[in-house]
């Protein structure tokens, strides 16, 4: 590998939490887990992937959370959300399915829909 001498110093040094992150989320997406271990809340936000994208179980809807709105301390590890994390869109009464997680993603992948009102023409 040729390193170029004109490049800053800052680009070759990886930064610890970015790289811990991106490979939990790499052998999440890829082979489906193990989801432990896994990087903390907080080391996600420093590495600059505040996304984590779910996806439900029974009704494959899949979503995009910000890491910063979810109201834990931010040294709770990301394999700890799975067990509080439901989906609302097949929720019945007080059930909800529960949903399994994908990747850690620096921008929103999934637009939320958008809502449209019964009266209007879509």
């Amino acid at each position: 590998m040729q390193l170029l001498l004109h490049q800053p110093l800052a680009i070759l040094v990886i930064d610890p939490d970015r790289a811990e992150a991106e490979a939990w989320s790499i052998r999440m997406e890829g082979y489906g887990g193990p989801a432990q271990p896994s990087p903390t809340i907080g080391q996600c936000l420093n590495g600059g992937l505040g996304w984590l994208e779910v996806e439900c179980n029974r009704c494959k809807t899949r979503a995009s959370l910000p890491l910063d709105a979810i109201r834990r301390p931010r040294d709770t590890p990301i394999w700890k959300l799975e067990a509080s994390l439901k989906c609302r869109s097949c929720r019945k009464g007080r059930h909800a399915s529960p949903v399994r997680m994908i990747k850690l993603t620096a921008a929103r992948e999934i637009t939320p829909y958008k809502w449209v009102h019964p009266d209007e023409e879509r």
